[in-house]
């Protein structure tokens, strides 16, 4: 039964993450509150299994056209030298202070979403 649970955690997690917003918004949570995995295992988690869907996604975006290229490398170097840090950074941490880090940066998300959706609709 709990094989069923992490696919349906695994499929959520993809489908939010196919529409833009982050599956880890979903899969963090789901991981860390339903199944009780630790934060750092679930953020670990949530960072290894978006490497096929990030790749997915930049083959897709490639195939049509949507990929600039021009000035990749002042955005990748930077991209991947802070999440290298953050990631050590995060390991450090004890797992309570990752959790109410993870949960005020849910906070905020929300936050922004909603006042995105109600400027749109003005």
């Amino acid at each position: 039964m709990s094989f069923i649970l992490y696919m349906l955690a695994g499929f959520f997690s993809g489908l939010i993450g196919g529409m833009g917003m982050g599956g880890g918004t979903i899969l963090i949570p789901a991981l860390t509150i339903i199944f009780g995995v630790e934060q750092h295992v679930a953020q670990a988690t949530n960072l290894i299994a978006f490497l096929p869907m990030a790749l997915f996604t930049l083959n897709v975006h490639r195939k049509n056209g949507l990929l600039k290229t021009e000035g990749l490398t002042f955005i990748v170097i930077p991209a991947v030298l802070t999440s290298v840090a953050t990631g050590f950074a995060a390991a450090l941490l004890p797992s309570f202070v990752l959790r109410k880090l993870f949960g005020a940066f849910l906070v905020v998300l929300s936050v922004r979403m909603l006042m995105q959706l109600v400027s749109s609709s003005k």
